[in-house]
């Protein structure tokens, strides 16, 4: 939807899926997603987080749950990102129950490990 969060802070990313359950999802770093020491800003970095989950159950053939709800997520830094190269989220789903998606995901930077995440999401109910 044109002017919310993610077209704000977030910005345009592509996402496709190789593998059952895996899907990768490619965004720009830009100016805008800089902290005040020059390197990508942590809470960018969970926001494309909480966007590459629902982007990649896109990817993997489950568009419906775009109305999903993220319960729980977990970010851990392991360096610093930088403005310039592209970042690539890579996704799995490691469970889903009749209620819930388990998640988890890694984001690099030209092959380097930046940050890791898992998230639980509550699925959106489906019409039957």
């Amino acid at each position: 939807m044109p002017g919310t969060f993610l077209d704000s802070a977030v910005g345009t990313s592509y996402s496709r899926s190789d593998a059952a359950g895996k899907a990768k999802v490619m965004l720009e770093s830009l100016p805008s997603h800089a902290n005040r020491l020059g390197a990508l800003h942590g809470g960018f970095l969970a926001a494309f987080a909480d966007h590459a989950y629902f982007a990649a159950l896109a990817a993997i053939g489950r568009p419906e749950q775009a109305a999903a709800v993220t319960v729980d997520l977990s970010m851990q830094y392991c360096g610093s990102g930088k403005i310039g190269p592209h970042l690539c989220a890579e996704v799995e789903l490691l469970r889903e129950t009749g209620r819930l998606m388990f998640l988890r995901l890694t984001i690099s930077q030209n092959d380097e490990l930046i940050a890791a995440s898992t998230a639980t999401v509550r699925k959106a109910s489906v019409a039957k």
